[in-house]
């Protein structure tokens, strides 16, 4: 996504938990027209929000950033918090998992691991990243996996990633409390939601850590918490996060221009 600096709070912006914001068009969802090969349906994409002349955050334009990405977790709260974000700034919003399941044809996660394979899935997911990193002003939510494969953060780079670092502990119960069904990587053990959940969790931060600490810029839902005076970070409000990920923002860009200057 282009961006500048200067962020500030507008009274009754949609990220204060208040009302819908005056004066930013509403985030929209760019539509995906599809062919009729139910193998493979080549995305045609379109950013309904490019036409807009001026960005809500002002400053030192950073013409090289064409989208941010959101990265965490399955469970962190990415879309959600993703489409905040884009109704502030005025952007389109695109959530990756449900791009590739109009790619292909099917209509979750879930059901393409369990008809293909997870590589299938994973081909899919790097070929609309592809497709979405040529694009500019919108906010991509990104599957949790999607960081582990390295020609990924090639596409990535070409924007602003933000990491979701949610503990994990409330993650589980997050799942547990909603189920295991859509995630294809958790249902497949029976036993306690949460124990499961926990457990499964664990082992795939072990392995996905080190690609999280590549994003831009680390949303810590914890430290939120604790400024908030809160013990447990699920009582934090979306828009809460929302408004630390835009500073983070905010911080990086101003950091990345004092370097170029």
């Amino acid at each position: 996504m282009d961006a500048g600096l200067g962020l500030r709070p507008r009274p009754g912006a949609a990220w204060t938990g208040r009302r819908k914001p005056q004066g930013f068009p509403p985030a929209t969802v760019p539509a995906a027209r599809l062919d009729q090969n139910p193998a493979r349906r080549p995305l045609v994409l379109r950013s309904d929000a490019g036409s807009r002349s001026t960005d809500p955050i002002r400053g030192a334009s950073l013409k090289g950033l064409c989208c941010h990405k959101s990265a965490g977790m399955m469970g962190s709260g990415k879309t959600t918090v993703g489409k905040i974000i884009a109704e502030v700034l005025g952007y389109s919003f695109f959530d990756s998992d449900k791009l590739v399941e109009q790619s292909v044809g099917i209509p979750s996660v879930a059901e393409i691991f369990q008809v293909h394979s997870e590589a299938f899935f994973r081909d899919n997911e790097s070929e609309v990243l592809r497709d979405l990193s040529s694009m500019h002003r919108l906010i991509v939510a990104t599957g949790g996996g999607a960081v582990i494969r390295p020609i990924n953060w090639s596409y990535m780079r070409k924007g602003l990633t933000i990491w979701l670092d949610v503990p994990l502990d409330a993650l589980a119960r997050r799942i547990a409390a909603v189920g295991t069904a859509s995630r294809p990587l958790l249902h497949q053990e029976s036993g306690d939601p949460y124990a499961k959940a926990y457990a499964k969790l664990t082992a795939l931060f072990e392995q996905r850590m080190d690609s999280y600490a590549n994003a831009d810029a680390r949303v810590s839902l914890e430290n939120i918490a604790l400024k908030q005076g809160h013990n447990d970070v699920n009582v934090l409000t979306p828009s809460a996060i929302a408004i630390e990920a835009l500073l983070k923002m905010e911080s990086f860009l101003t950091e990345k221009a004092m370097v170029r200057n």
